[in-house]
């Protein structure tokens, strides 16, 4: 794997997915897997892993099994080969994958899908699937059913055998022959049937001997009587082996017959196995689907290292390409700036190789052609270069290939030599890299690059926050805010006496001091401003809440009106209906005495 990839761990991601898949060679795709540089081809490789996770989240995921890649087989078949029975059966279970896989597509119809153009393109052969299952039973048994010659052989095996036993009892169970006999049973030696006598006794017994027991003491002789049955069964035996055969290679034949659309439809299966791996990984990192561009702009809302604990890890949101080319993340050891570092790179070759990225919904990310690190120890004992030496060699390998393509992530840059050249060095790389065009992530102890940050425009600063209180990282990124070293305020809360603290102050040259002064009032502004924000984030839950209580109680009230007033209606009706019933009787009434009077 590219060196820049493995410094970012996307190598264990690999592995992950590997973990997921079901065969060998969907294991060999998975871990070959590299990311996208084109915008279209990384689009529609997400496109797939979000199809296979909606269809896995409404109808499970499908079946693959343990398959085999029978290409070869396929190929020697097609050519005329005799396949053995194993190899046959394997194809019997690869053409039942098909089958499932396909069946498990047409359960969810009514979905349209992009990975309909690998689902349609399979080829299933029930036919040559029956076949096989229903001739080979087992790697070492042909069915009696596989065809009406080999049926007739096996009966008149069967029968013959019979009459062997039956001859072969009536020896055994003679009393003439008992005392001859090491045990009244019937055996089988090289195919013959066989009955085991007592070594001193072999010349008693007419026949052939076809073994000695390893003691010695017993023989295996075929009597006389039963030599040209066993004869007869050995000629049948041989007439099976040569209809299995013919049956063997008339299923190959076959085989062989459908060999492209096996292979073709194995190698579809095989990429459906990892796009299906890639949607049970994204699963189980509890990830979603990013926004692509090609502009470099990266927004990352709640990114969470996949490599990390679930449990331990730390939300963050990183930031780069939108505002700002160039992130400068300072803060102490252990805070968390190569772990930032690490999460920008490893999503972003995720997103570009397909792969849905743990953050939360709608980020953004960019596909590069190239993602260049320096991260970590690249002490080289074998090319005899220190840290540094081997640290700048690696720049300088980054500066030459870097371009308006690149995602450059730096970590401790111009370290491990005198700090005031050290800065100088760094400031004039990240110059050159911003000038290729490149987009660029870089930690750094630097004071001097702090401030490089808040004067040039296009550079902005970051930091992992600290708690001093605690003296525990937040592991947070805060951009906008360049971070303290927070030395001597560690230094003193672990014990330190003052007065060595103070002396240290002293020391530490008046701009920087103020530079540091300046730095803690922006951080005490930025917890002020947090305080706020979240005060003002409450009341608006809070206000929301209520706005929606009001909405309920009015959609109550409401909903209580009208219910009052289809009462009413239903009342109004009722007793409407009533009195035109009763009028209607009245008149019944007076026509009923009408009809008398005119009567009398």
């Amino acid at each position: 794997m590219d060196k820049n990839l493995k410094a970012i761990e996307f190598d264990k991601i690999l592995q992950r997915l590997a973990e997921q898949t079901s065969f060998a060679d969907a294991r060999e795709l998975a871990l070959s897997l590299q990311p996208s540089g084109g915008l279209f081809e990384a689009k529609t490789l997400l496109e797939e892993t979000s199809d296979a996770h909606s269809l896995i989240g409404r109808f499970g995921s499908p079946a693959f099994g343990s398959l085999h890649n029978m290409s070869g087989a396929l190929s020697r078949a097609s050519a005329g080969a005799v396949l053995t029975t194993l190899e046959l059966l394997r194809i019997a279970s690869l053409l039942h994958t098909i089958r499932t896989v396909t069946e498990w597509r047409s359960r969810s119809a009514g979905i349209k899908s992009v990975l309909d153009l690998r689902f349609n393109a399979l080829v299933p052969n029930k036919y040559l699937e029956t076949k096989i299952t229903s001739c080979i039973l087992s790697e070492e048994e042909i069915s009696d059913n596989a065809s009406p010659a080999l049926s007739a052989i096996r009966k008149k095996i069967a029968a013959a055998s019979a009459k062997v036993r039956e001859r072969l009892d009536k020896i055994i169970h003679s009393s003439s022959m008992q005392k001859y006999l090491q045990d009244s049973i019937i055996t089988m030696r090289g195919g013959r049937f066989v009955i085991p006598v007592k070594a001193e006794f072999r010349s008693n017994v007419p026949g052939l001997v076809h073994d000695t027991s390893s003691s010695g003491s017993t023989v295996f002789i075929e009597p006389m009587g039963v030599v040209e049955a066993n004869n007869d069964i050995r000629v049948l035996h041989s007439k099976e082996q040569a209809e299995i055969e013919r049956i063997l290679a008339e299923i190959s034949a076959e085989a062989g017959a459908y060999s492209d659309n096996i292979k073709n439809s194995y190698r579809i299966l095989t990429e459906l196995n990892v796009i299906f791996a890639k949607a049970n990984l994204a699963y189980s990192m509890k990830a979603s689907l990013p926004v692509l561009n090609d502009k470099g702009r990266i927004n990352l809302k709640k990114a969470r290292h996949p490599l990390i604990d679930p449990d331990k890890v730390v939300a963050t949101d990183i930031e780069l390409g939108m505002k700002f080319d160039t992130l400068v993340v300072t803060g102490p050891n252990t805070g968390g700036k190569t772990v930032t570092l690490k999460t920008l790179g490893l999503l972003s070759a995720m997103a570009m190789s397909g792969l849905m990225i743990p953050a939360a919904d709608n980020c953004e990310l960019s596909v590069f052609d190239k993602i260049l690190v320096d991260i970590g120890d690249e002490q080289s004992i074998e090319q005899s270069l220190s840290t540094f030496s081997a640290h700048m060699t690696n720049i300088i390998s980054i500066m030459s290939q870097a371009d308006d393509k690149s995602l450059i992530l730096i970590d401790e840059l111009g370290a491990g030599t005198d700090p005031v050249e050290g800065a100088a060095l760094a400031i004039s790389i990240l110059e050159h890299l911003r000038s290729q065009g490149a987009k660029i992530a870089s930690t750094t102890h630097y004071a001097e690059l702090k401030s490089f940050a808040l004067d040039t425009p296009g550079v902005e600063n970051a930091c992992c926050e600290f708690d001093v209180a605690t003296l525990r990282p937040t592991y947070r990124l805060l951009i906008g805010m360049p971070g303290r070293s927070n030395a001597f305020a560690i230094s003193e809360r672990l014990g330190m006496n003052k007065y060595t603290v103070q002396r240290a102050q002293e020391l530490v040259s008046a701009e920087n001091t103020r530079f540091e002064s300046v730095v803690q009032r922006l951080e005490e502004n930025r917890s002020r401003l947090e305080e706020k924000i979240k005060e003002a984030e409450e009341l608006k839950a809070q206000a929301q809440a209520e706005l929606e209580k009001a909405q309920q109680i009015a959609e109550r009230a409401e909903k209580d009106k009208k219910n009052e007033l289809d009462l009413a209606k239903a009342q109004a009706e009722n007793i409407i209906s009533k009195a035109r019933t009763q009028v209607y009787s009245v008149l019944d009434e007076i026509e009923q005495i009408r009809k008398k009077q005119t009567e009398s």
